[in-house]
């Protein structure tokens, strides 16, 4: 390959070459890309690579060079790229290399005559094993942008070890300094006088002591603060409210007391709050509430005391963790858990709380790690918890909670560990889901448990019937018991279906307005915002219906609004108010209220106000628009089977369990509505007619009535008139006598 004068590029890279790096190479001159990354080449780095004088990347890492960095490499001066890293390579840094980054495994002191590269940039001796100190001259280097010496060995955890700082006030341009996982000494107040221009402040994980200077609320730019797992002490400064940029604070693991200022409700732009592990005591501030891109809140292993804000818990930003635990808190949980929707993690563990467990936190439904462990808890574990279905770990022991263990908890597929000892449960341990993991599952100190898996260790739990129960003295005090509940039962029985045949001869007897809420046009007008052409969700024969608001429904609700000037339309309305008023079942559209009243021109209007249907019509689903830009899917044969039984039963109660038989004459899927659930709903009640007892009492037209796309019930309209309901059959027969004949098929 020597040969090959003209090459520019060789790249070799993710091969199983051996050997040595063959000196011959360097004959190329006109080589611009040598790259050997992740091979096996062995040996060291040839010196003559330096002959390469226009070479802009040299790749040599993840192999298994050893031994030193040849200076010749600084001849290089066209060199870009410079990849040295996971290899054997050893000694001191030439001098002449200072734009070296990701060393290998390099020991000994950082060389003093780097600051003699006074146009440096960027420093980078991350990740070695450097020891001593840091030199004190690096002000020199001007230009410094990034300085980072984290993760070696430098320090001596003495006083002067972080006396290089006061030289790098001259840096005006830094704004990267890390120097996190060293053994790094007392603080300098120096930090207070860098560039403002610092926006990347780094020193965790050393033995740094001292307090922070109180002058740090001057570097305005700083965007994120690390100085976790260290000695420092005082308390948190009322100046980092002045840091408006920054985005993390990390001081946890350290020794701070005092109070948390109020003023870190100002940083509007904080992401990430640690301070978790310190002495820090009083309550927490409701301030930390205006922090509306808080994602992160760690507050654990202080010495807290007071109820938690709700400003604090309520906060809808918080979607990684919320850590309270290891406190003094106490009061119960706000209900603003429930704006936590996306949280991951939430820790209220070893505190003071109480009361009873929310329902609103059937809405976190993101969260997968739950401890609320070492409380005052009580009551029983809420059904609301049965939506958190990604839950991976759940601590409820050492509480006071009672009752069963939900069988919801069996259906949690992503459960790891579910610790639910110490309480005051009873029952017995369902067997089924994280139920059959015994190193997965604590119920112990629960005297009242039984059953459950045998590696649990429980008594069996008790058959319905003990045996020669009957001889004992508590047989007879509970037949005794029972007859008196009885007889009280059936006597209360009777009260209620006596006082329930008068409401309803009363609801019937009463017009309709006095059983639904008035409303009027004005309020109809609001509501659909002066019916806005955008609320149109459908349109019929005899009028159009629009999505609205009422001020006294929290859900929107559909208005029907007659078009009056359609021949029929007040007839419809009459109709259909006739067979709503009194009518009520789960597949039924349900009706708030009505309105008969005049509009802003005088002209007469009615309208009907249903329950809001949020995913349309049936029709909606069968013959959808190709250009819609998000198209439904199209429905399985289960949900099919589940509307069809819903129509069903709709139609199931209008002809056999209404007050009067109703024969709705308007069955079509433009007709069945669809809420959240996909449960079907039957509505259009203008062409429907109501069969009284005495067909003289008919006010309906004779003649079938129906629509376009209408289907006939069955019911009615084949078989035999022996087969059908007794009060539509004498209608049938009282207005077509002929049936009484045998029909033929035809």
């Amino acid at each position: 390959m020597g040969r090959l004068f003209r090459l520019r590029a060789i790249v070799f890279n993710c091969n199983m070459f051996q050997g040595e790096i063959p000196i011959n190479l360097t004959r190329c001159s006109e080589l611009r890309t040598l790259d050997l990354v992740m091979n096996k080449p062995e040996g060291t780095i040839p010196s003559e690579l330096g002959i390469l004088l226009k070479l802009i990347g040299l790749g040599l890492a993840i192999n298994n060079l050893t031994g030193p960095i040849p200076r010749s490499l600084s001849n290089i001066s066209s060199l870009e790229q410079l990849s040295l890293s996971e290899n054997s390579l050893s000694g001191k840094i030439p001098v002449e290399l200072d734009w070296l980054k990701r060393l290998n495994m390099f020991t000994g002191a950082i060389p003093h005559a780097i600051s003699n590269a006074s146009k440096l940039g960027k420093l980078d001796f991350s990740q070695n094993f450097f020891t001593g100190s840091i030199p004190i001259n690096l002000g020199r280097l001007k230009n410094l942008i990034r300085l980072n010496f984290a993760v070696n060995n430098l320090g001596t955890e003495e006083g002067d070890d972080l006396s290089f700082l006061k030289s790098l006030v001259n840096c005006t341009n830094l704004e990267v300094l890390s120097l996190s996982n060293n053994s790094l000494g007392k603080l300098s107040n120096s930090i207070a006088n860098f560039s403002s221009q610092l926006t990347y402040l780094y020193m965790g994980e050393n033995r740094i002591s001292g307090n922070i200077p109180t002058g740090i609320g001057n570097l305005k730019n700083l965007i994120s603060i690390g100085i976790e797992k260290n000695l420092l002490t005082g308390g948190i400064l009322i100046s980092m409210g002045y840091l408006l940029n920054l985005q993390i604070l990390s001081l946890f693991g350290n020794s701070f007391s005092g109070e948390i200022p109020a003023s870190l409700g100002n940083l509007t732009y904080l992401i990430e709050l640690s301070l978790d592990e310190n002495f820090i005591q009083g309550s927490i501030p409701s301030t930390l509430g205006n922090c509306q891109l808080l994602q992160s809140l760690g507050l654990s292993e202080n010495n807290l005391s007071g109820d938690i804000p709700f400003q604090v818990i309520g906060l809808p930003s918080l979607s990684e963790w919320l850590d309270l635990s290891r406190n003094h808190l106490t009061g119960s949980i706000p209900s603003e858990i429930g704006n936590l929707k996306n949280i991951r993690l939430l820790d209220l563990s070893q505190n003071k709380l109480s009361g009873e467990i929310p329902s609103s936190f059937a809405n976190c439904i993101g969260l997968e790690r739950l401890h609320l462990r070492d409380n005052s808890f009580q009551g029983q574990i809420p059904p609301s918890l049965s939506s958190l279905k990604g839950l991976q770990d759940l601590d409820l022991s050492r509480n006071n909670f009672t009752g069963k263990i939900p069988n919801f908890l069996e259906t949690f597929l992503f459960l790891r560990t579910l610790n639910l000892s110490f309480n005051n449960l009873e029952g017995e341990v369902p067997k089924e889901g994280i139920f059959t993991n015994s190193s997965a599952l604590s119920v112990t100190g629960n005297a009242k448990l039984c059953g459950g898996i045998p590696e649990l260790n429980l008594h069996s739990c008790p058959s319905n019937g003990s045996r020669k129960f009957w001889q004992q003295p508590t047989f007879k005090i509970i037949i005794v018991t029972a007859s008196l509940a009885t007889c009280l039962l059936l006597t209360c029985f009777v009260i209620v279906c006596w006082r329930r045949k008068r409401r309803r001869k009363a609801l019937l007897d009463s017009p309709m307005e006095d059983k639904y809420v008035r409303i009027s046009y004005a309020e109809l007008l609001k509501a659909t915002e002066r019916f806005f052409s955008a609320n149109l969700i459908g349109s019929g024969g005899y009028g159009f219906v629009y999505k609205g608001s009422l001020c006294h429904e929290e859900t929107p609700v559909a208005v029907k609004v007659l078009d009056l000037q359609q021949r029929g339309a007040s007839k419809s309305f009459i109709a259909e108010c006739d067979a709503l008023r009194c009518i009520r079942h789960r597949n039924l559209v349900k009706i708030i209220t009505s309105c008969s009243s005049v509009d802003s021109k005088g002209n007469e209007f009615n309208a009907l106000v249903f329950e809001f249907m949020s995913n349309g019509s049936l029709e909606e689903w069968f013959h959808q628009n190709d250009e819609f830009e998000n198209p439904r899917p199209n429905l399985n044969l289960k949900q099919r089977l589940s509307i069809a039984i819903d129509v069903a039963n709709a139609l199931e109660y209008l002809h056999h369990h209404c007050h009067t038989c109703i024969v709705y004459c308007d069955l079509k899927p433009s007709n069945v509505l669809l809420d959240n659930d996909m449960v079907a709903h039957v509505g259009g009640f203008g062409l429907a007619r109501l069969l009284y007892e005495n067909p003289q009492d008919q006010t309906s037209s004779s003649r079938l009535k129906d629509s376009i796309g209408y289907v006939a019930p069955v019911s009615i309209l084949s078989g035999h008139p022996s087969d059908l309901p007794s009060t539509i059959k004498r209608q049938l027969l009282f207005k077509y006598p002929t049936l009484s004949q045998p029909q033929s098929k035809g």
